[in-house]
């Protein structure tokens, strides 16, 4: 299972030519993976946000497949999948084992299509993954529906669109999407009513020292709805007491797990860390500084 993170932390300095010879060492020549690339990726005024980001992104197998898969196709115009894919493109053909990209072209359109993302103030990284992903699922339906109105689909593809208002899901959903469902049972009658919803990610509370499991039963906790919170119910045609179950801004890193070693990328930098490290990371009291390292963004591999 590939665990990756992006996390708020305290910039630190070093040179990135001595850094990628140290973690050429550290790795090992008869350890390092094969076909695999670490490169740092350089910051434009306050662009770790997105730089901590792409890095998860790249380092999620099915994803970097995908947007690798889509480089290869015929040409299209530009736009942000065509950006990512040729910086993708690039890490992944470089000759080199280590070293730095700068991901101009990839910023240079993210502000010209986005004007929250046009400046150099630092931005949410949260945020910004939700754009990005969001934005790749609608070129991809938008292709899918040009290529149909051509009559190119290929054969034997299945279009739902005729029947269903609903655009097909993309890889991205494929990768991310997920479906949560809210009940809400009425403290008067009983009747319990439910409402399933999509989701590319679920927001919880991390605490120290605890599991992915325990932060999941805390989001899923019951919740009362009452005072100027009831809950309208149907069954009883009034409004009335029910259960329902169902961002940080500053530096941000990606921290990787590629293959049996951890990886902590801090834009242009790339070093190798103990994975005994990973604790100071995340799940951080509430008593310390918010400037200080905690994990925000946390990628998990479902397991069949």
């Amino acid at each position: 299972m590939e665990i990756l993170m992006t996390v708020s932390k305290i910039a630190s300095i070093c040179t990135m030519g001595a850094n990628a010879s140290t973690l050429e060492k550290e790795i090992g020549p008869e350890q390092f993976p094969v076909n695999e690339h670490y490169f740092g990726l350089v910051n434009f005024g306050n662009t770790c946000y997105c730089n901590s980001v792409l890095q998860a992104l790249y380092f999620c197998r099915p994803f970097r497949e995908k947007v690798l898969a889509y480089k290869s196709q015929p040409r299209k115009k530009e736009n942000l999948l065509t950006c990512l894919a040729d910086l993708f493109h690039s890490i992944a053909t470089q000759k080199k084992k280590v070293g730095v990209i700068p991901p101009k072209k990839f910023i240079t359109r993210l502000r010209k299509e986005n004007e929250l993302f046009d400046n150099y103030m630092q931005q949410d990284a949260h945020e910004f993954l939700n754009y990005l992903l969001n934005t790749i699922a609608d070129i991809l339906q938008e292709e899918r529906k040009q290529d149909k109105q051509n009559g190119r689909l290929p054969n034997g593809s299945i279009d739902n669109e005729n029947n269903n208002s609903t655009p097909d899901p993309t890889w991205v959903h494929e990768i991310f999407q997920g479906t949560l469902t809210n009940e809400t049972r009425c403290l008067t009658c009983e009747t319990i009513s439910s409402k399933d919803e999509d989701f590319l990610d679920l927001s919880v509370d991390v605490e120290q020292n605890t599991s992915i499991t325990h932060c999941l039963r805390g989001f899923s906790n019951t919740e009362t709805l009452c005072s100027e919170y009831k809950y309208y119910c149907e069954e009883c045609r009034s409004k009335q007491e029910a259960h329902k179950s169902g961002p940080n801004r500053g530096h941000y890193i990606a921290i990787v797990k590629s293959h049996d070693f951890w990886l902590l990328f801090d834009d242009d930098i790339v070093e190798k860390i103990d994975a005994q490290a990973i604790e100071e990371f995340y799940g951080l009291t509430s008593d310390i500084s918010k400037n200080s390292e905690s994990g925000y963004i946390l990628f998990y591999q479902s397991r069949d």
